[in-house]
């Protein structure tokens, strides 16, 4: 292994043994952020804590022109690991660890980097990207920073990721009317019955939205993720609860698809609650995205990172496109691997990643 990519992996070592599940998101300002401390020396550094464990740590050495941002918190681990998922593994390709792939591979190549030179550097280390609760990122651009674009870390396979989905989640709930089944029935007694037939009509738009595209995506994402309602089969429900989440293109608005989504049927659903939202990436009308991402491939290139296809899943790049910076999505791993039993990233994936990221920040300036 080269210096660069020895020096990640034990790193990654000791990241990896810090327990940063989230849920239950008991991560405090010590342990893990004493750790990041102790290694970037020559780096001014902003700790901050937003509660229910979000904490940022914002490093910065020079007058950087970017910002690269990673999260340390990672998903639970499951009962089908095979070993202690907070001690690094290695094989001969691989390094096995909770969130080893997503995306603590990243942060510590990152620290890696800091140290292998001198150049104008700046990162920001978060907690609470798999918490559906963006208090970091929120915080963090509550006040302006000097940065010309942001680079964020997830799994892309060492491309750049220029477009993803947003995302949104609803809770609704329909309100029938209790009663013996044996009946006749109108469309507004079971409340059962109102959701099946707003699933039906639910299902019908999403597929007639297939022929949607942007920067290499198709169509209008849609899961119903839960249903919960009745009480048993010779009884009309009173009461169903839908939990649904959608994740559209950039060129598609978001607010507009809420309105549609809760007109659908009549009656309509006696409660309809948006409970996350994500932006895409780029942000923007349609003119507007378009010419941000145009603005993102053009600083990849730059950077001489290869621009790789646009992802389906979420990421905080979003986030600071809507605050008008310049932002795209660049990591080791593949996302088939995150969020997994035996989670892994390959060595060649971290040492390229370190690599670049040196070239950017080392030998450009050397």
């Amino acid at each position: 292994m080269s210096a660069l990519l020895d020096a990640t992996v034990e790193h990654l070592k000791a990241l990896v043994a810090f327990d940063t599940r989230n849920p239950p998101r008991a991560i405090g300002t010590d342990g893990l952020f004493d750790y990041l401390r102790a290694q970037l020396p020559g780096f001014t550094l902003t700790l901050t804590d937003y509660g229910a464990g979000a904490v940022t740590l914002h490093a910065v050495r020079g007058e950087p022109k970017f910002l690269f941002n990673v999260h340390l918190d990672t998903v639970p681990d499951s009962p089908n690991w095979t070993a202690d998922p907070h001690t690094l593994r290695l094989t001969e390709t691989r390094a096995i660890g909770l969130g080893a792939c997503d995306i603590k591979g990243a942060a510590a190549a990152l620290i890696a980097v800091a140290n292998a030179g001198d150049g104008d550097m700046a990162m920001l280390f978060s907690t609470d990207e798999e918490a559906n609760d963006a208090r970091c990122i929120a915080g963090f651009l509550s006040e302006s920073h000097p940065y010309e674009a942001i680079i964020v870390a997830e799994p892309t396979k060492g491309e750049a990721a220029l477009t993803h989905r947003g995302i949104h989640s609803v809770m609704m709930r329909f309100a029938g009317h209790a009663g013996h089944a044996s009946g006749e029935q109108k469309a507004t007694d079971s409340a059962v019955h109102q959701v099946m037939r707003w699933g039906d009509a639910a299902l019908d738009f999403v597929a007639a939205q297939s022929h949607e595209r942007f920067g290499g995506l198709t169509g209008l994402r849609f899961n119903i993720g839960r249903v919960e309602g009745g009480i048993k089969a010779n009884m009309i429900a009173p009461s169903a609860e839908v939990r649904f989440g959608f994740r559209p293109l950039p060129t598609m608005d978001p607010d507009q698809l809420l309105r549609l989504f809760r007109t659908l049927v009549e009656p309509q659903p006696a409660e309809f609650d948006e409970t996350f939202r994500g932006a895409s990436l780029p942000a923007g009308d349609t003119a507007n995205a378009e010419a941000n991402r145009l603005a993102a491939r053009d600083l990849a290139d730059e950077l001489e990172i290869p621009v790789g296809n646009a992802v389906d899943f979420w990421t905080e790049a979003a986030l600071f496109s809507a605050a008008g910076y310049t932002a795209f999505v660049y990591g080791p791993g593949d996302i088939a691997q995150a969020h997994t039993a035996d989670e892994w990233v390959t060595l060649a994936q971290l040492q390229h990643y370190a690599e670049t990221i040196d070239r950017i920040i080392n030998r450009a300036s050397a």
